[in-house]
């Protein structure tokens, strides 16, 4: 039977990180099903969902636990599918969000999401300066899955609120995958 495991790593952005990981799961008879990467400022940080045998699970989390002692900070937990909510029946929907950077738009969009019950599946943020001008853009991309019994009106007005509040534009369509 095989297992999965969640492994977050963070460090000094250097070259090779990402082979490093791969080989360690691989050399464990491992496969990485998930992964999101990224440089973050001067550092780099991977978020991976690899699986592999019960038999070499605990050897794939001791050798990746040993990245510790390379300046990297790693954090493992073993999971599975059998402790994920369902949301078998919720209607997926693509957001996005851009306008001038400022302090809480992240914070006053998934306010309003999660006191609707609306759960984020995959939210990637970024900003950039504007080439014209300098001024720093935001910009938000986000999967979410609302609840069947929610109407649309009810949690997507109130959305539209807060952009227009906070002078962003916002685009909403259903997600198709």
């Amino acid at each position: 039977m095989r297992k999965q495991l969640i492994m977050t790593l963070v460090g000094p952005d250097q070259v090779g990180i990402v082979q490093r990981v791969s080989r360690i799961v691989l050399e464990h008879g491992g496969n990485v099903e998930d992964s999101r990467m990224a440089r973050l400022g001067g550092d780099f940080a991977m978020i991976v969902l690899a699986s592999t045998s019960s038999a070499q699970m605990d050897e794939m989390d001791c050798s990746l636990q040993k990245l510790n002692g390379d300046g990297l900070q790693v954090f493992t937990r073993q999971t599975d599918e059998s402790g994920t909510v369902s949301y078998s029946g919720w209607i997926p929907y693509s957001v996005s969000v851009t306008g001038a950077d400022h302090e809480g738009i992240v914070n006053s969009v998934t306010d309003l999401l999660a006191e609707k019950n609306i759960n984020v599946e995959l939210m990637e943020t970024d900003t950039t300066a504007s080439p014209m001008s300098g001024t720093i853009l935001f910009s938000m991309k986000a999967i979410i899955v609302v609840p069947p019994d929610l109407p649309y009106n009810e949690w997507y007005d109130h959305l539209d609120g807060i952009a227009e509040d906070l002078n962003l534009t916002l685009d909403v369509t259903l997600y198709k995958g």
